[in-house]
């Protein structure tokens, strides 16, 4: 079983900061991708950042120069670090993460349960 831990949520001020931790726990035999999305209330999840096993990431426009990504392969845990957080930034964050459970396994993609990220104006 492969479970993925979200930590770090919070209600926050305009202007403020958040950091985000994730951390993928039981049979994995490789990590590839480990991101972060997020979902607002009536809205479609969409994509924050990702990072690959070799450090390349990608931002959504709406947090480039403000979120910042990076994981510990060591330790299996993505993060994410969130600066000038908007309004417009509430919503369930979701860590996810393409992985193998063991060698012979197909790359499959797992998420985590969701952390609430609210900001207030």
């Amino acid at each position: 079983q492969v479970q993925l831990v979200e930590s770090g949520g919070g209600l926050v001020q305009a202007g403020g900061s958040l950091r985000l931790s994730c951390v993928a726990s039981g049979s994995i035999f490789s990590i590839n991708a480990m991101g972060w999305y997020r979902q607002a209330l009536g809205k479609q999840r969409e994509l924050v950042a990702v990072v690959t096993s070799g450090d390349s990431t990608n931002y959504a426009d709406s947090v480039k120069g403000r979120f910042t990504i990076s994981r510990d392969n060591v330790k299996n845990t993505v993060f994410i670090e969130m600066n000038s957080l908007k309004p417009e930034d509430t919503a369930v964050y979701y860590c996810g993460a393409a992985l193998k459970a063991y060698i012979s396994a197909d790359l499959s993609w797992y998420w985590g349960q969701g952390t609430q990220v609210t900001v207030s104006s």
